[in-house]
């Protein structure tokens, strides 16, 4: 009976963990520092997407508005991680279980889907820009041009990287965050130095609006991060306690802001001055030197790595743990090749940078009505205390679905894709709120408020 209670204690036990020793009970061994969470959270978030996002606001903002558009959201983002992330930093939960107290055990697997969709697709978009960038490497210096071969080895390449789990995340990311800031730092520089005209002309010498589409785009910005807001508790839970939520905020809003202002800002800048919107032709384009050209090109490639590893391997593949009983590494893989299923040259099309941004604000209408029940099922209902044998029972009180999650989460969306440019921000309160009410005053949610 001790051993058993125990696989529910909150307490960090000193304790290795071996790469790829990942599972679902509360988390006994933090592994992560907050030095080392910042640069977890900065390496992962090198999304080729925040580029495209940019490369879509191309006439419709200028150049301080799209960059104080990138550090409102990002502002936000940290507030919202910091918040949803509360309850796996306290109690060592992944989201799959934080989520069972509002959805119930099988309603979780709504929320679930809503989180796995997005990452697979995204997962598959950057291996394939990843695996354009290898390509054009290879092209330059060996002769060599087969992008399907690099698509499939890259992406193979990425699944071994996840099988070791956040041992193998940890390294990754902190090795890599150097590199990475080095070389956005350089690809800022070069673009500028070469497009420096035509971003004055473009993107400097017009008035642009500070009205609805400047929201909108905080929201686009914010997107990116959505799905990472409801899911924050998979990575919280590997950081080690002591740190006070004002630290917790500035930790998460600091390591994304960077990476979110050069990535969208570079794609602005090279689309407004160049109208392409493919980032391998932009820094082809962009850089003259051969050797700086393919330290750039490997930059890209290494980013999708670090990126996918940590947002787009992580949630699908505790989804299916929870879903399937699966183990950890054989999850992964299957997320892996789910990602060849996304079709993602398809995505990368100099056409297709509107449609990502629909599908952005798309999946973001649903997130955040998730997001909005989380926060006010932990924070209003649960007075930020839960109960860790309701959570791992599952013939307990959160047995089955709980409907007043599910009709507030698709009222939400509703609301949301209604007011589709800032469809994150538009379904908050519709969605908190009909949530709090509804388990304040269903006799069917009873069970629930326990």
């Amino acid at each position: 009976m001790q051993q058993e209670k125990s696989a529910y204690n909150t307490e960090v036990i000193p304790k290795s963990k071996a790469a790829g020793e990942e599972s679902l009970a509360p988390q006994t061994t933090r592994i992560m520092g907050r030095f080392s969470y910042l640069l977890a959270w900065f390496g992962g978030c090198v999304s080729i997407g925040t580029f495209a996002m940019g490369s879509s606001l191309v006439g419709t903002l200028n150049l301080l508005q799209t960059t104080v558009a990138i550090a409102i959201g990002c502002f936000i983002i940290g507030i919202a991680l910091a918040l949803n992330g509360a309850a796996g930093y306290k109690y060592g939960i992944p989201f799959m279980v934080q989520a069972r107290s509002a959805f119930g055990f099988t309603g979780t697997r709504f929320p679930g889907l809503v989180r796995a969709v997005p990452a697979i697709v995204w997962y598959g978009f950057q291996s394939w820009i990843g695996a354009g960038a290898l390509n054009a490497v290879s092209s330059t210096l060996f002769g060599f041009d087969n992008l399907v071969f690099f698509f499939v080895t890259f992406q193979f390449l990425q699944i071994g990287l996840s099988i070791f789990g956040f041992q193998g995340i940890k390294w990754l990311e902190n090795i890599g965050s150097g590199f990475i800031l080095v070389s956005l730092v350089y690809m800022f520089y070069s673009v500028i130095n070469k497009y420096g005209n035509e971003i004055t002309t473009n993107l400097v010498d017009v008035e642009g609006t500070w009205g609805a589409p400047f929201w909108g785009a905080t929201m686009l910005f914010l997107g990116i991060y959505s799905t990472m807001m409801l899911n924050v508790s998979d990575y919280s839970r590997e950081l080690e306690k002591g740190a006070k939520p004002s630290i917790l905020t500035t930790i998460y809003a600091m390591s994304i802001l960077p990476c979110t202002l050069f990535m969208g800002l570079i794609g602005l800048m090279v689309s407004g001055a160049t109208g392409i919107s493919d980032p391998i032709q932009v820094f082809s384009s962009a850089v003259d030197n051969t050797p700086l050209l393919v330290t750039t090109l490997l930059f890209i490639a290494f980013a999708q790595v670090t990126t996918n590893v940590l947002n787009n391997v992580v949630p699908p593949t505790y989804i299916l743990m929870d879903v399937f009983k699966l183990k950890f590494r054989t999850a992964t893989i299957l997320v892996g090749l789910a990602a060849f299923g996304t079709f993602p040259w398809e995505l990368i099309k100099e056409e297709s940078s509107a449609g990502l941004q629909l599908f952005v604000q798309t999946y973001s209408a649903f997130l955040g009505p998730l997001f909005a029940v989380m926060v006010v099922d932990y924070y209003i209902l649960r007075k930020r205390t839960l109960n860790l044998d309701f959570l791992y029972d599952e013939n307990g009180p959160y047995k089955g679905v709980n409907w007043a999650a599910i009709i507030a989460s698709l009222f939400g969306a509703a609301i949301a894709l209604t007011f589709s440019s800032v469809s994150w921000y538009a379904s908050l309160i519709p969605a908190g709120l009909s949530y709090y009410l509804l388990m304040n005053n269903w006799s069917v949610c009873a069970r629930f408020r326990k």
